[in-house]
């Protein structure tokens, strides 16, 4: 994705989609610490430096650091930092995407923006020829089950464990996570 996306929402707010940037850095940060019941969720402990860090090193085996993205939600056009996408495109197959993170600020849980940059890029994945969409979200992130079952994600079941999630060391409060997927419509 070179274009930003926009998405507005049914009362009108409007955010941008685009690439990270490295100026972006601090809203990052402070999207992870303001996230802490995703990150506890999700890892087991609150969201730490090497959150981070991880996010620009972790790669699914068998993906090419090209096909990596990491973009970023603001408010408009040149707002802060309210939003966060990690994607991997050709993964796990060539006409797939496996998002490893689909993470909204706190304050925008429950306000029905989510859904509408979720199908923005969904859509802009479908027009560019990706055909399934993969997804993980922990067995006990009901926020984030709904969520993909409202875009009509299917449950295929839990993700394997093991030392390594990603080329990333899995800490040892790491709950198990479900696997999700979407087939996307073809478009002309």
């Amino acid at each position: 994705m070179t274009e930003p996306i926009t998405a507005t929402t049914e009362d009108g707010r409007r955010y941008t989609v685009r690439e990270a940037a490295p100026d972006d850095e601090p809203g990052v940060t402070s999207l992870f610490e303001a996230s802490a019941e995703y990150f506890e969720a999700a890892t087991g402990l609150p969201s730490g430096p090497a959150d981070l860090q991880s996010l620009y090193y972790s790669l699914p085996p068998g993906a090419a650091w090209q096909d990596k993205r990491i973009l970023v939600v603001t408010e408009d056009t040149d707002g802060p930092v309210v939003g966060l996408v990690d994607a991997v495109l050709h993964h796990p197959d060539p006409d797939a995407c496996a998002v490893g993170l689909f993470l909204l600020h706190p304050s925008l849980w429950g306000t029905g923006a989510a859904r509408p940059l979720a199908t923005v890029l969904l859509n802009h994945a479908a027009a560019s020829g990706t055909a399934r969409v993969t997804a993980t979200v922990p067995t006990d992130w009901d926020r984030g089950r709904r969520f993909l079952a409202a875009l009509s994600f299917r449950f295929t079941g839990p993700a394997p464990q093991g030392p390594t999630t990603a080329n990333r060391s899995t800490g040892p409060r790491e709950p198990v996570v479900e696997r999700a997927e979407l087939v996307l419509p073809r478009t002309a």
